[in-house]
Formats: C-alpha cells, sequence, structure tokens
C-alpha cells in the first residue's frame, strides 16, 4: 500500500468509529476485507487510527469536520505536511481536496487544542493543577510499553539479556523495581522466549508500582477484589509466601488469568462471589476499582470520549459500593487498599474522603499518585487501615 491508501484506509475506519463501532472491531473488520495488505501496512493504518482518535477534537477543529477526512487531513496540518500530496484522488489515494477543506480554519485553543472534553476539563485541571496542560498533553500521544520482570523467574539484569537476544531492547524503567520500559523491538514480545516463559509481562509501569506500596508480607492470606485481567495479582503473587485469591465481578475479565499465572510459576485461587464470604477474613484486599480510566487514555482514547457527566457519577457510586463491600472482607487488623487508573480527584482522594467520613474506623495511611508525563499511567493507590482506639 502507498502512504496516501494507507491514509484512506484509516479515513474509512475512523468514519466507522465515529459511527459507533468500537476501534479495534472496525480495525479488525478492515483486516479481514484487506488480505492484501502487508503486516506494515496495517501497523500503518492501526496507528493513523489511534492517533486520530487520541486527537480527535484538535485534528476534527484542523481539519474543518469530525469525520475521517477531516481527522486525517488534521492529523498532517498539525505534523506540518502537505495534504495535496495525498489527497489527490488516485489509484486507492484520498479524493482531492475541496475549495472548503483547503481554507485553513482558526486553530484549536483551550480544551479542545488539549483534545479534553470541555464539561471535563474544569475537573481536569483542579485536580491536576499546574501539571493539567502537561497531562492533556500527554494522553495525546501513543503510551510507552512496559513490562513487569517476574521476581520468580528471575531478575531485571536476567530479563534485559534474555530480550535483547531476541532483538528487543529494554532498560530499567524508575517508577517499580521490577518495570523494564521496551526501547525497541515491542511488535516482538508476545513471541518472545522471555514472554512465553513468564519471565516478563506486559503490564505499565505505574501498575506495578501500585502493589509495590502495599503492605505485603509473607503468610499473608491476600484478595485482588477487581482482579480484571490479573496484572496487579500476578505482581502480589510473585511475593515470596504470599496466598493470593482473584475475585471480579464479571469472571469472564479473568478467563486469561489461570494461564498467565501457570506461566508465571504463581499459585492463585479464583473466587466466585458466591463464595467471598466463605473466604474471608483477607489480611489485604486491593479494590483496583471500575474508574474512569483517564490515566490510560493513551491506550484506550475512546475512553475520553465516551465518558459523561453521567457516566462518571456512576462510577463513582460503583466505587463507593465496591469499597463498603471489600472492607467487610478485611481481617480486623488488615488493609484495605483502593486504586484507579484515574488521575481524577473525585476518584480518587475525594473517594476515599467520603468513605473514611462514613466509616470512622478506617483511617488513611498512606497514599501515592503517578501521572501520564512522568513517563507511565495515571495511577492511584491508597492504603487503608483500622483506626486504633485507646
Amino acid at each position: 500500500m502507498t502512504p496516501a491508501a494507507r491514509l484512506q484506509a484509516a479515513i474509512e475506519i475512523l468514519d466507522q468509529v465515529l459511527a459507533g463501532d468500537p476501534a479495534e472491531k472496525a480495525l479488525t473488520s478492515w483486516g479481514r476485507r484487506s488480505r492484501f495488505a502487508g503486516s506494515k501496512d496495517r501497523v500503518a493504518v492501526r496507528d493513523h487510527v489511534f492517533d486520530a482518535v487520541r486527537c480527535m477534537r484538535s485534528h476534527a477543529a484542523l481539519g474543518g469536520s469530525r469525520t475521517g477526512r477531516g481527522l486525517i487531513l488534521g492529523a498532517l496540518r498539525e505534523a506540518g505536511q502537505d495534504a495535496e500530496e495525498f489527497f489527490t484522488g488516485q489509484g486507492h489515494a484520498p479524493a482531492p481536496l475541496s475549495d472548503a477543506e483547503r481554507a485553513f480554519p482558526e486553530p484549536p485553543e483551550g480544551a479542545e487544542a488539549l483534545d479534553i472534553p470541555d464539561w471535563l476539563w474544569p475537573e481536569f485541571r483542579g485536580s491536576l493543577g499546574d501539571q493539567a496542560e502537561a497531562a492533556a498533553l500527554a494522553l495525546r500521544s501513543r503510551a510507552p510499553v512496559h513490562l513487569r520482570v517476574n521476581a520468580a523467574r528471575g531478575t531485571p539484569e536476567k530479563a534485559v539479556k534474555a530480550l535483547a537476544a531476541e532483538g528487543i531492547a529494554a532498560q530499567p524503567h524508575p517508577a517499580a523495581e521490577t518495570a523494564l520500559e521496551v526501547t525497541e523491538g515491542a511488535r516482538k514480545l508476545r513471541n518472545s522466549k522471555p514472554y512465553q516463559d513468564g519471565l516478563v509481562e506486559l503490564q505499565d509501569a505505574a501498575s506495578q508500582a501500585v502493589t509495590e506500596q502495599l503492605p505485603l508480607q509473607g503468610g499473608m492470606k491476600v484478595l485482588d477484589y477487581c482482579a480484571g485481567g490479573g496484572g496487579k495479582t500476578l505482581a502480589m503473587a510473585a511475593r515470596a509466601g504470599i496466598q493470593c485469591f482473584a475475585h471480579d465481578a464479571d469472571p469472564k475479565r479473568m478467563k486469561d488469568l489461570p494461564e498467565r499465572a501457570a506461566r508465571a510459576g504463581a499459585k492463585v485461587a479464583l473466587l466466585p462471589a458466591a463464595d467471598l464470604a466463605s473466604s474471608a477474613p483477607f489480611d489485604l484486599v486491593l479494590c483496583d476499582v471500575p474508574c474512569s480510566g483517564s490515566g490510560s487514555w493513551r491506550r484506550a482514547p475512546e475512553g475520553k470520549w465516551n465518558l459523561t457527566p453521567g457516566r462518571l457519577a456512576g462510577l463513582q457510586r460503583i466505587q463507593a459500593e465496591i469499597l463498603r463491600k471489600a472492607a467487610r472482607l478485611t481481617a480486623p487488623e488488615g488493609v484495605l487498599a483502593y486504586a484507579t487508573c484515574s488521575m481524577l480527584d473525585g476518584e480518587n482522594i475525594e473517594q476515599v474522603r467520603r468513605f473514611t467520613d462514613e466509616n470512622p474506623e478506617w483511617e488513611l495511611t498512606g497514599q501515592k499518585r503517578w501521572q501520564v508525563q512522568d513517563g507511565t499511567d495515571g495511577f492511584y493507590v491508597a492504603v487503608l487501615t483500622r483506626a486504633k482506639h485507646g
């Protein structure tokens, strides 16, 4: 495919996304229809699509319309490229620009230029203060690729050498002791021996760092209450002497966890809802709750545009209910940990403050947050213990 043909493919896929199809589904459908496309073509088209979704507001403004053509035209203009070189109508290239498309619109400003919804910008800015613009700009770019080194299989040094032997360059990331950042060869990871042997797992460095903030000790009985795919479950299970359990309100999210645990050499017991009460109490319960995902919008950019005030309020109600349920599963001297991949205070410190106000027997004993402009996903974790009186 020519560069122009790749842009035309991205335009068609983006029109499907704007009509309501998830980007992954639209890309998969295009791939099945386009057997002629080589691996490099598919990578390039995918990058065009996700770059456009991340920057949907600003690129639509620069391109003059919220359409596939408008988004690709806006991307070219932001990059300082001459769109006329690609919009030729020749072969499989996009049709030539109209007179209206040739007219440069006013450049975007404020939240539009930063690709944040107008309704969300006040809360985003209130949560991040003078770092809000830097965070918003970081969300417009692709996320780095991070790995977690499985301590049960080896050291970061061993992992770096094993990856290098497969043509994958990686270096330690300062956010977590087990974290590596891939600097070259990321697309080779899933077929590499270090990955297939369980030496490394794909996991954001801040997500790994969340578990490093937990007071884990040998002999503990630990529950990952909102386990999802199980990244944090496996990180905790890699600690020596931890008895690890995983639960999720939607068990299908954990379908790959047994295979991942086996590959990592970790022991994890999956708990259905019916068995939670009988398996309690736990020395530590981690609640990595459903959230806006604002800290991971580089990886899942559609979430930024699908979020609404009503959905955010609904998520906060779910978060509060999860905290209440998880607290009942925690041992009297145990630890309750609350985490999100959000950078919004309403889902983080304010949610924790509401919980401790309503449940004064619990107190906040530690918290930390990570932000996207610092090279990781945005994450937050709070550690709660029961207050000791008298």
